[in-house]
């Protein structure tokens, strides 16, 4: 197949690219600087210089590569998290996620692209127990700043669907070139346990992401996926095994009216509140296999 990867050069595209390369994919790869073509070439594609935000380079760029699929894994997240002015630092990611997945919705519309597969985000801060199923919409709970950055995802579960694509809901990424900045924080114990510390996350590994989003190109899967590993856990499990397991000392705990002082809102929120995703679903209809089935085996091998 020929597939049109936005957002080649990330975290994301940068496993997800030589996987598409390594199964006999003619892969088109777009960056936002010419300097970073020369990695895409090493990888096995071409690359393109894009802006995710311009509809005419979009446009463009997808009707020279005349894929038979497009992935959007477009982010600008990098450097190290600002919790307390999250807006901005998830700013241009969520324009991404909004105004770039609509320019790429325009562009596989125009040049009769019948495939296209888009990330999400599965993170949820809505009451209720148990796991959450692609049948359970996202919801950003009631924090405003939590509802503020999931703008991006709930757009995208929105138009995506009505348009006949897919919907990936990664896990919190790590690996290489993703959690680099929050095991440097809980190395120098800047990352603290807030409460009680019941707030779930869903984690997946690069390389597992980078797997399914193969398999549900090949597939040419429709719908909602979350991609996500066997185990969604509260930050008060896998915190403190993050830290041994990078060598560091235990967090620190500290309260929740202290932590918003120290670090705002959405840090709270983030420790304290959200549910896990099941991945139920993507093993049985992609037929989807995880290399690390456990964050608890991703974190210590990637930390060896």
């Amino acid at each position: 197949m020929r597939v049109f990867v936005a957002g080649g050069t990330g975290a994301m595209g940068r496993r997800l690219v030589p996987q598409f390369v390594g199964r006999g994919h003619q892969v088109t790869a777009t960056t936002t600087s010419s300097a970073k073509l020369a990695l895409l070439e090493q990888m096995g594609a071409h690359g393109v210089v894009m802006d995710g935000l311009d509809a005419v380079s979009v446009g463009k760029a997808v009707a020279q590569a005349r894929p038979d699929a497009i992935v959007h894994e477009m982010t600008a997240i990098s450097g190290k998290p600002d919790m307390r002015h999250p807006d901005r630092f998830f700013a241009i990611t969520n324009r991404l996620r909004i105004e770039g997945t609509d320019h790429l919705l325009a562009a596989a519309e125009a040049t009769g692209v019948p495939h296209v597969v888009v990330q999400s985000f599965a993170q949820s801060y809505g009451p209720g127990a148990g796991l959450l199923t692609e049948e359970d919409p996202i919801d950003p709970g009631t924090a405003t700043m939590a509802r503020k950055l999931s703008a991006g995802v709930l757009h995208i579960e929105n138009v995506v669907g009505k348009a006949g694509g897919t919907v990936l809901r990664y896990g919190g990424f790590y690996g290489p070139g993703a959690s680099d900045d929050v095991v440097e924080f809980v190395r120098k114990r800047r990352f603290p346990l807030v409460g009680e510390g019941t707030g779930y996350n869903s984690w997946v590994h690069l390389d597992d992401a980078a797997s399914a989003t193969v398999l549900a190109v090949e597939q040419q899967a429709k719908g909602v996926f979350n991609i996500v590993d066997d185990e969604p856990a509260q930050v008060r499990d896998w915190l403190p095994y993050l830290a041994a397991c990078a060598g560091a000392n235990r967090p620190r705990r500290v309260p929740k009216w202290l932590a918003k002082l120290l670090a705002g809102e959405f840090a709270v929120t983030l420790m304290t509140e959200g549910r896990g995703f099941s991945n139920a679903k993507a093993k049985r209809e992609l037929g989807w296999q995880l290399r690390y089935p456990s964050w608890r085996q991703g974190f210590k091998e990637e930390l060896a």
